[in-house]
């Protein structure tokens, strides 16, 4: 194996950026932090920033991805992962890919982009895997202006909110932050610049941080995204980001040149993306996937699971119902603890597209001991196929818990109703492939 050179990694260096060119692939769908600035988007070709992606890859899929657009991209020095949720939120995957790419690409350089809420276990395993850069995007140093950054955390499986859940956050990034220095893996931070919200903290954000091992800053301007919280803050004015950047430079370098990439970016920073390039990852998506043979797609009797204490859910991260059925490659188990609530006991996997109405009776079968399935949309065939099977399912918004709690207990639902009234694979809002 030749030597990992550092210096050509573009984000991180200014003079690489010209030169050097990264991919990002996006295997990560699933993330444990609601920022009230983040509006993750799975199948999106026309926004440019954090959180967006055309496609979610697995990790076999984007090792392929990656042997067949090498070429297309020049001087590939990067391959990152950045969502379009978080990576150590999707640790199996991200590890997984990582060790793909290490085996095949022995010299390129590994990098990720997390909340730092589940990195501390990790940190072992990216120094295994030679992963030499790591960005940790730390809004806040102070929990109480943390708790107005972020709407919820997962952790411990539950869902948290508030200054509780701001601390643990803080707790966990700075035990991320130290462990990454020691161990010789660069960390760079990011901060998100939010007008009225942490503009007069990012100084105390610098400091704090460069006492942990940091060694890059990267102040980003809040853009503005359409249907979140801080949609109505505006970006800052191009004074006051100089302003902030100036007076945290007094403790760390600061990154000026970050283009704020998508979680499928490929080539040079501030570069869009060739259009082949991303299209291919949907291409990609349909690669090598785990079918079902037809004969294996059997009904198991109903007479073993009288009981339906469980309730189902399509979610994308298991705190939201943000998933439509049919794109759904596995089912959130969610099961009532005394003293705890509902919380996550276990995923399902759902039968593969293809089948019509058999792929809903093998999957109301398979949940049979559940009371409620909650989507966030669905088509009516399904409704209806699964409602022989003695299972409701229920268009819904909202958190997860709050949900299950309100229909285990016959509490008011109409708040987490959604009315879309249209057939599925006509105006919904799944991918269009139909629900079959």
């Amino acid at each position: 194996m030749g030597a990992i050179d550092l210096s050509t990694h573009p984000c991180f260096d200014p003079k690489a950026r010209h030169k050097h060119s990264r991919i990002h692939v996006p295997v990560a769908p699933r993330c444990n932090v609601q920022c009230n600035y983040c509006n993750r988007k799975f199948d999106c070709m026309n926004e440019s920033r954090p959180g967006v992606s055309s496609g979610v890859l697995t990790p076999r899929q984007a090792l392929e991805y990656l042997k067949q657009n090498t070429q297309k991209v020049k001087n590939l020095s990067v391959v990152g992962i950045a969502g379009p949720g978080d990576p150590m939120a999707n640790p199996d995957e991200t590890l997984e890919t990582f060790r793909l790419v290490r085996q095949e690409f022995p010299e390129i350089l590994l990098c990720l982009a997390t909340n730092g809420l589940n990195l501390p276990a990790y940190l072992d395993d990216l120094q295994a895997l030679q992963v030499s850069h790591v960005t940790v995007t730390v809004n806040a140093v102070d929990p109480a202006i943390g708790q107005n950054i972020y709407a919820w955390m997962r952790y411990e499986r539950r869902a948290h909110k508030g200054m509780e859940a701001a601390e643990y956050l803080l707790n966990q990034q700075k035990i991320a932050i130290a462990g990454l220095a020691e161990r010789g893996i660069i960390p760079k931070i990011n901060c998100i610049l939010m007008p009225g919200v942490n503009d007069h903290h990012v100084s105390e954000v610098a400091e704090t941080v460069a006492g942990l091992g940091a060694q890059v800053l990267n102040v980003m301007p809040l853009m503005p995204v359409t249907d979140t919280p801080f949609h109505e803050l505006g970006a800052p004015d191009d004074d006051l980001v100089q302003t902030t950047r100036i007076n945290a430079s007094k403790w760390l370098p600061q990154m000026t040149h970050c283009s704020r990439c998508r979680a499928d970016a490929a080539g040079l920073i501030g570069q869009e993306s060739a259009y082949d390039v991303l299209s291919e990852i949907r291409k990609f998506q349909q690669m090598g996937k785990d079918q079902i043979p037809r004969a294996e797609l059997t009904i198991e009797s109903e007479a073993n699971t009288p009981e339906r204490p469980y309730i189902a859910v399509a979610s994308r991260e298991d705190m939201l119902v943000n998933l439509h059925l049919g794109e759904a490659n596995r089912i959130s188990i969610f099961e009532e603890t005394d003293g705890i609530g509902w919380q996550l006991l276990e995923h399902r996997l759902t039968p593969p597209a293809g089948y019509g109405d058999k792929r809903w009776e093998v999957l109301g079968s398979s949940l049979a001991d559940c009371q409620a399935l909650f989507v966030a949309s669905v088509g009516q065939r399904p409704v209806e196929v699964l409602k022989d099977y003695g299972l409701p399912v229920f268009k819904v918004e909202g958190l997860i818990t709050d949900i299950c709690e309100a229909y285990s207990k016959q509490k008011s639902m109409e708040r987490y109703y959604r009315n879309e009234g249209h057939a599925c694979g006509i105006a919904c809002s799944g991918t269009g492939a139909g629900c079959g």
